[in-house]
């Protein structure tokens, strides 16, 4: 005899499945409201810096340390630490250099006060 699989279970499993994967996928989102945020109030003179000379200079590292990490990727990888290593010459100069508002000193989003 064949064995005849029931059409119900497998849609009940593929929903639960897709339950699981939808949870999964928006709770980092929700948990991370909170995380990230900056409350500073930069001047106007504190932007035009941050705007004509940090973050060219840090758009620069991050291109440079990309290239030095790219390079040392077989060292690290045999090491062990190839994250780190993307972390320090990477992501790190990409983090101030894209999520960081204008002016201020940390990464992270601004919160707006209202």
């Amino acid at each position: 005899m064949k064995n005849k699989e029931c059409p119900v279970l497998k849609t009940s499993q593929w929903c639960k499945a897709a339950a699981l994967a939808a949870v999964l996928a928006v709770s980092p989102l929700s948990m991370a409201a909170g995380i990230n945020t900056v409350e500073e109030e930069p001047t106007a003179l504190a932007m035009m810096g941050d705007l004509v000379i940090v973050r060219p200079v840090m758009l620069a590292t991050t291109v440079v340390g990309s290239a030095v990490w790219l390079v040392s990727l077989p060292f690290s990888a045999a090491a062990g630490n190839a994250m780190q290593a993307a972390d320090t010459l990477v992501v790190g100069p990409a983090e101030t250099t894209f999520f960081r508002c204008l002016g201020c000193t940390r990464p992270g989003y601004r919160v707006t006060s209202e």
